[in-house]
């Protein structure tokens, strides 16, 4: 079966590809060549995985999949939540928005913070969407060098961050891998 990954990013491409079954022929923006930025105009995470996968179903009419991750901070008001990948302004920089994060949680003691991922897969022009959820806390500073995002403030197992532990197992236990595991469960009930 042909899905096509609704990213540009090859960070998200290299985490969610391993967590597929073998006969799903993943395809990129890239390789449909689709260029265009996808608009990500709403105010919760679900309606923007939505939009993104609405946008490529209407281009290709092909199987699709796309998500939208947010991490809430409790401490914050739920911030930076459905506007994670550009807290720090209008381009995407890990770097300014981790800065951002921990400047604004300088001094706090309550650190508890989620991820959060919205799938949604177009299939045959039905709507599904899979959540998966991963809490934990900020960290004071970052650690590690695995990962990409937020994963070098965040941590699951106490003193470790995202970003210290291997791929494998960051896909066992992160929000992504739990609500792709759904994805994989949800086709696999299909006979896909």
């Amino acid at each position: 079966m042909k899905l096509i990954l609704a990213t540009a990013n090859p960070n998200k491409v290299k985490e969610i590809q391993p967590l597929l079954p073998d006969e799903i022929e993943v395809h990129t923006l890239k390789d449909i060549a689709y260029s265009k930025e996808i608009s990500e105009d709403h105010d919760n995470i679900e309606d923007n995985s939505l939009q993104k996968a609405m946008t490529i179903w209407e281009h290709t009419y092909t199987t699709c999949l796309s998500d939208d991750t947010g991490l809430f901070i409790n401490a914050l008001d739920g911030e930076p939540g459905v506007y994670s990948a550009m807290y720090a302004g209008e381009k995407r920089d890990d770097k300014k928005n981790i800065k951002k994060v921990l400047s604004n949680m300088k001094g706090e003691e309550e650190r508890s913070a989620y991820f959060k991922t919205v799938f949604t897969l177009i299939i045959d022009g039905e709507i599904h969407q899979f959540t998966g959820i991963l809490n934990g806390q900020i960290l004071e500073s970052p650690q590690g060098k695995n990962g990409f995002g937020y994963d070098p403030i965040f941590s699951h197992a106490p003193g470790l961050s995202l970003a210290e532990i291997g791929l494998e197992e960051k896909d066992k236990i992160s929000h992504r891998g739990i609500a792709l595991q759904k994805v994989v469960e949800f086709l696999r009930s299909r006979g896909k």
